[in-house]
């Protein structure tokens, strides 16, 4: 073979490995690794419907708040009415009820709804800034509400009449829980003529009417310096005053649920958040008194329903302060049984005053048949 041709296919040869060796080493560097595994997406979290009066959304709504960054649920607040938010539990609607007042035994819609209280609050007496009124005694109030007492200078004010202001929505928790201590029945009719939606909407109207009166919570108005809170019957709403029982009108503020409804495994996870002490640190903060912290209150239901029947009907019961009292008294037993059996069914002291209103009423059928 020619020497020359023998180069020109010696070069051919070269060229071509190369090139080949070229081509393919591309194809081992984009040579595609095993896909990295990925986590399973988080399962979403359960989302429940609260709804209910707007003095316990405002209450809560710090601790709905908690419980939704610490990613233990989500909870939808749909603020309205106790009615609604109680009905709505109900027909299944809402999950859960947000009420600033026990359950009212002879309602239907109520049967079947457990009330589990969260926090103690107070029922307030408010009035504008510009009223020189600074307190109101209970006598005074029950008047108030039924008409009787018309003018501030019946309150050691201005000769001008009390333009008094509730809340229209039927058994809302506020009024109901003031009615409950005032008269024994929660929705015992009143003499008010001014009627708004919800609490918030009262405050506003309080707030510029320099003759209004109505009521509201201490946790809703404790920084609101648009109105007034009245002490009663000398004692000023704090936590303080509202943990000891020396403040007369506290109250219990409940989460309503039933049973068997459709999401009970997420609404009794919120309801045992409700009792955590993260839970409790931002109900102190928002000036409510965890309900887990004063037990003892429970135990003054009773001496409570008798001094307010001792200032209210001049009764002769013990006229002490709540706070420094724990005795039962003998007197009206039907209506302290039937005032606990609306704040606390269930309770130890609620059972023993059913039994002593039993025991007076079979002793006053012995004394009539003799």
């Amino acid at each position: 073979m020619n020497k020359q041709v023998f180069a020109g296919l010696s070069g051919l040869l070269f060229l071509l490995f190369f090139s080949v060796g070229a081509v393919g080493a591309p194809a081992a560097a984009t040579e595609k690794k095993p896909a990295a595994h990925k986590a399973a997406p988080a399962p979403p979290l359960d989302t429940i419907i609260l709804r209910g009066d707007h003095s316990t959304a405002r209450a809560l709504k710090d601790l709905v708040k908690q419980y939704e960054v610490s990613k233990q649920g989500k909870i939808t607040l749909q603020p309205f009415s106790t009615v609604s938010g109680l009905d709505a539990v109900s027909a299944g609607t809402a999950d859960v009820a947000g009420s600033a007042r026990p359950a009212m035994a002879d309602r239907i819609e109520e049967k079947g709804i457990n009330f589990y209280p969260v926090a103690w609050d107070a029922v307030v007496p408010i009035v504008s800034p510009d009223n020189p009124v600074s307190n109101v005694t209970l006598k005074q109030l029950h008047d108030i509400y039924l008409g009787r007492v018309n003018n501030w200078k019946d309150l050691g004010g201005p000769d001008s009449p009390i333009n008094l202001y509730a809340i229209a929505p039927p058994l809302d928790g506020v009024e109901y829980s003031a009615r409950l201590l005032l008269f024994h029945f929660g929705d015992q009719a009143v003499a008010a003529p001014r009627l708004y939606v919800n609490t918030e909407k009262l405050e506003e109207g309080i707030a510029i009417d320099p003759h209004g009166l109505g009521l509201s919570t201490f946790s809703g108005v404790m920084t609101n310096t648009k109105v007034k809170m009245l002490s009663v019957e000398g004692a000023h709403a704090s936590v303080a005053t509202i943990a000891d029982g020396s403040y007369p009108m506290y109250s219990a503020m409940y989460l309503a649920s039933r049973d068997d409804g459709k999401q009970h495994e997420a609404v009794e996870k919120f309801i045992a958040f409700s009792g955590s002490e993260t839970a409790k640190e931002i109900l102190r903060k928002d000036g409510l008194v965890p309900y887990g912290d004063v037990p003892d209150l429970i135990g003054k239901q009773d001496s409570r329903v008798a001094f307010f029947d001792s200032r209210i009907r001049g009764t002769t019961m013990p006229t002490t302060a709540i706070a420094a009292t724990n005795t039962t008294p003998v007197s009206a037993p039907n209506a302290t049984a039937q005032s606990l059996q609306r704040i606390a069914p269930t309770s130890e002291r609620t059972l023993e005053a059913k039994d002593r209103a039993a025991r007076a009423n079979a002793e006053k059928a012995d004394g009539t048949d003799n």
